[in-house]
């Protein structure tokens, strides 16, 4: 019997969901007209922080301490840098980048009265993951951290530059969790024992969650259910702009209706690598 690659419909990465649930007319302006947008200082901060906190556990254990996160700040940030120098531009001056700074050390600070970081050892980071559903579409993204216990037991743990949300906006934030142990359970045929969401704004803040089959199959119709929403929107060229206090940080506001904008025609395009890692979305502490 000869095995066939199953045919891709579509891909959907956490960050496209969520922009779709948030704005239909926001994920047509990143997925379908791919409208660049300018970099804004809390999210590229939430780049270097990830990086830190990645590279953080290649040291040994013992090691794992405040001093050494706070040595692999400048080196992270002076190689985001290097590789697109127009982050400088973010901001009006030396003062203001040196407070920007200043912010992410006390994140970092602020991480090790969350976790203990000399008492783990991570499985994976920035874990790259893909499951494709019945029918053919591509759920995928980046995991920041899978530890794993000695028992097989697997937590998913994300790490949020942002404040942690109130009790309204709890469900949006562990959407992109179950999301991701939604791929897992698909990938590994188990379901994850803990979904941990790392906050290091505001006061600090770890959100805990332990998903059972039934979430993860409510998840599995929700994310279903958005395909079916965005293959309507591409079959009508309709994409409706939704009003919301995230408009105040959107890029596209001369663009949109609900703005005064009229978007430009929609491009004869379609949604194909829609995934990007929250950090190169720019949408972190959004």
């Amino acid at each position: 019997m000869t095995l066939t690659e199953p045919v891709i419909i579509g891909a959907l990465s956490p960050s496209r969901a969520g922009d779709f649930m948030t704005c239909p007319l926001l994920y047509r302006f990143r997925v379908i007209d791919q409208l660049p947008e300018k970099p804004s200082p809390a999210a590229v901060r939430g780049t270097v922080i990830h990086a830190v906190l990645e590279r953080l556990y290649d040291l040994p254990a013992p090691r794992r301490s405040v001093a050494a996160a706070l040595e692999l700040l400048a080196p992270q940030w002076e190689r985001l840098l290097a590789d697109d120098p127009h982050y400088a531009e973010m901001f009006a001056d030396d003062a203001e980048q040196a407070t920007w700074l200043a912010q992410a050390r006390e994140m970092l600070e602020r991480y090790f009265t969350l976790e203990d970081p000399t008492r783990l050892e991570p499985a994976e980071r920035e874990l790259y993951v893909e499951a494709v559903l019945d029918g053919g579409l591509m759920l995928r993204g980046y995991v920041d951290r899978l530890d794993v216990a000695p028992t097989g037991e697997v937590r998913v743990v994300d790490y949020k530059t942002g404040s942690a949300p109130g009790p309204d906006f709890e469900a949006k934030a562990l959407f992109q969790m179950k999301f991701y142990a939604l791929v897992l359970w698909r990938l590994r045929g188990s379901v994850p024992r803990l979904l941990q969401l790392v906050y290091l704004g505001g006061g600090g803040e770890v959100l805990r969650y332990a998903p059972d089959e039934a979430d993860l199959l409510a998840t599995e119709r929700k994310v279903r259910a958005l395909w079916t929403a965005i293959e309507r929107s591409l079959e009508s060229g309709e994409w409706r702009a939704r009003r919301s206090r995230l408009c105040d940080w959107c890029d596209y506001q001369a663009l949109c209706p609900e703005f005064g904008g009229t978007p430009p025609p929609v491009p004869d395009r379609q949604p194909g690598d829609t995934v990007r890692s929250s950090r190169r979305a720019a949408t972190d502490e959004l």
